[in-house]
C-alpha cells in the first residue's frame, strides 16, 4: 500500500472546505439529541452518499475529513469515536466499532512534522473493534476478526482473527464453519 504524503503548509481548498464543513457538522451532531430526526439528518448530512443504510453513529463523535470516509450498511460506532482520515478510512457492511475507538489514516513525518504521511484503514465486514482500541495508519482489520479492547493495532488482522495487546498479536482464531451456521 503506498503512503501519500500531504504538507500541511499547502493544503489544498478542497480538504480546507471538508475540514471545516465536518468540524461544523461534528459540532453539530455533538449537540443534538441523539436518535432524532435531526440528528440522523446531521449524519447524513456528513457522510452523504459515502454512507449505507441503518447506521448508527453516536455522539460525541469527531471525524477529521469525511469526505474520505467510507462507511457500508448496518455499521454501528459507538460514543467518542475518533476519526483521523486523511488517508481514508473504510467501514464495510455489519461492522461494529465500540466506545472510545480511534481510526487514524495520518500521522506525522518525524523530520517535518507538516506533513502527513497517509494511508488507508480498511475494516472489513463484521469486524468488531472493542473499546479503546486503537488502528493506525495502512491496518487492514479482516471480515469477521476482533480486536480486543484497547489493542494497539499496528499491523494488518487477518479474517476471523483475534487480536489483543500493545501491539496487538493474534491471540486466537474464530471458527468459521461455526460462525457461518449461527449468522446463516
Amino acid at each position: 500500500m503506498e503512503e501519500i504524503r500531504v504538507d500541511t503548509r499547502e493544503y489544498d481548498a478542497e480538504s480546507a472546505a471538508d475540514g471545516k464543513r465536518s468540524a461544523e457538522l461534528c459540532f453539530r451532531l455533538n449537540n443534538t439529541m441523539p436518535m432524532t430526526e435531526e440528528y440522523q439528518a446531521i449524519v447524513k448530512e456528513l457522510f452523504g452518499d459515502h454512507m449505507g443504510e441503518n447506521v448508527m453513529i453516536q455522539a460525541p463523535f469527531r471525524c477529521i475529513l469525511a469526505d474520505p470516509v467510507r462507511i457500508g450498511n448496518n455499521v454501528v460506532i459507538m460514543y467518542n469515536c475518533l476519526m483521523m482520515s486523511r488517508g481514508g478510512i473504510t467501514i464495510e457492511d455489519d461492522a461494529m466499532i465500540a466506545a472510545n475507538v480511534s481510526l487514524i489514516s495520518n500521522n506525522h513525518d518525524p523530520y517535518d512534522r507538516q506533513v502527513l504521511l497517509c494511508k488507508p484503514v480498511h475494516i472489513k465486514k463484521g469486524a468488531w473493534i472493542g473499546a479503546n482500541a486503537v488502528i493506525l495508519p495502512g491496518v487492514t482489520v479482516g471480515e469477521q476478526a476482533i480486536v480486543a479492547a484497547g489493542s494497539i493495532v499496528t499491523k494488518d488482522v487477518p479474517d476471523y482473527a483475534v487480536v489483543a495487546g500493545n501491539p496487538a498479536k493474534q491471540v486466537k482464531t474464530l471458527d468459521r464453519e461455526k460462525f457461518k451456521k449461527e449468522t446463516a
